[in-house]
């Protein structure tokens, strides 16, 4: 147990896809009790490089979360949203003197699994031997998703939280979930929380369409309830957006067709199914949303994909182990290669062109066994029982930090902060303060 004496208690809400230029546009300018102001989001802009950022202050090259995944080079397998908290490497903010006197809590955030702290509550389905998934989450301690399910009006239903059916659902029932339990005696003095449902609509759609306007109303319904709670439960709160969601314009880009059609992506066939060879191939691309971590297999081979993934259109940078250090990315997780998307364009991970040669998870949410992101998953195929394949549908994307790509900052405490690193030392010398 984390012991904080006289302290302060703090909220932090983790809003997915919160962008200050679409916020504003939609007229929101306060949340959480103080003033919205634009944040700079660490680079790349995805989920779990924001969060490892937060709970450590460290960049990407310190923390390792380069991205939402990484490729095993020793396994020889891609690795995506895998949970383990040793995976994020730094002390975290509520650590040293600043922890000493209460408890912590996490709610849906990434890589939590295995994290110090006294209260814990992550997604975690069991995969039947049949094909089928046992709905659940992982909890600690004993008896802690009973207590939320109480608060949040039934279970948790994964479906909402990813897949076709994912909507602001999942949110309201966090929202609620935890405006309930700040009320309990043994809440944590400080919890993280994260919300994801408007990140769904806004790739769905883009943030010029109404029902991104639409699924912003929810989540500001959702951050009143736990402003209310917060303020009557006496803890500070702080609002943050991740990262910006812009419009896609220019569509998807194909690394791995380009190495297969180069002959440094290798498959084998599967009753007549492409699944990829990483024992053979000589460079692969691991596709997150507006990046892309290219690891060469054979050494030897990676001039010739630097200049086939460099005359993609739609990729804006290719960046090589000098400039990962100077983007604050250089890490062995990162990549022997990292491609940049021009705006407007995102990396798909499809080798394929031919239906036919679609590996059987093509059409499944399977955020494991893709060698990449696929927000194709959001979407329905014409088959209602599977996912769409179809990266025309996509209408929203992030990952780049360049202007025009700020995330919201909203606080009842007077922060300064211009970059989540900067949050998480603000915040760890608030908790130092306040003991």
């Amino acid at each position: 147990m984390l012991y904080f004496t006289t302290m302060k208690k703090l909220l932090i809400v983790q809003v997915a896809g919160l962008g200050y230029e679409f916020a504003t546009r939609q007229g929101v300018a306060t949340l959480g009790g103080g003033t919205v102001r634009p944040m700079r989001p660490v680079f790349p802009a995805l989920t779990c490089t924001a969060q490892a950022s937060l709970r450590t202050g460290l960049p990407p090259a310190r923390h390792g979360m380069v991205a939402n995944g990484f490729f095993d080079t020793t396994l020889r397998k891609p690795m995506f949203w895998e949970q383990s908290s040793a995976l994020v490497s730094g002390e975290r903010f509520w650590g040293g003197a600043g922890a000493r006197g209460g408890t912590v809590g996490m709610m849906f955030f990434q890589q939590s699994l295995g994290e110090a702290v006294d209260f814990l509550v992550s997604p975690a389905p069991i995969h039947t031997h049949g094909g089928g998934m046992i709905m659940g989450c992982y909890s600690t301690p004993p008896g802690l998703q009973q207590r939320l399910t109480r608060h949040g009006g039934g279970a948790f239903r994964l479906h909402r939280y990813w897949g076709p059916l994912a909507s602001v659902k999942s949110s309201d029932w966090i929202a609620a979930a935890v405006a309930g339990f700040l009320a309990e005696p043994d809440a944590p003095d400080l919890l993280m929380v994260y919300l994801p449902g408007l990140d769904y609509d806004l790739q769905r759609f883009g943030p010029d369409h109404p029902k991104s306007a639409a699924a912003l109303r929810a989540v500001q319904r959702e951050l009143a309830q736990l402003t209310t709670a917060a303020q009557s439960n006496d803890y500070e709160i702080v609002v943050f957006g991740d990262y910006a969601i812009t419009p896609v314009t220019r569509g998807a880009i194909f690394p791995n067709r380009a190495l297969r059609g180069a002959g440094l992506f290798s498959v084998r066939d599967v009753r007549g199914m492409a699944y990829p060879d990483f024992y053979a191939s000589r460079v692969y691309a691991l596709p997150d949303h507006q990046v892309a971590m290219v690891y060469c297999l054979d050494p030897a081979a990676c001039a010739d994909a630097a200049a086939v993934l460099g005359a993609l259109p739609g990729v804006g940078r290719v960046l090589d182990a000098g400039d990962q250090a100077a983007f604050g990315v250089a890490h062995p997780r990162a990549g022997d290669l990292l491609l940049v998307a021009e705006p407007g364009a995102w990396f798909a991970y499809p080798w394929w062109t031919a239906p036919r040669e679609a590996p059987d998870y093509a059409v499944h949410v399977d955020i494991h066994n893709k060698p990449g992101y696929d927000p194709c998953e959001l979407f329905f195929g014409r088959n209602p029982f599977r996912v769409s394949t179809d990266t025309s549908k996509v209408r929203g994307t992030h990952g780049l930090a360049d202007a025009g790509c700020e995330a919201v900052l909203a606080s009842s405490l007077p922060l300064r902060a211009d970059t989540l690193p900067d949050l998480a030392h603000e915040l760890k010398a608030w908790l130092n303060e306040s003991r």
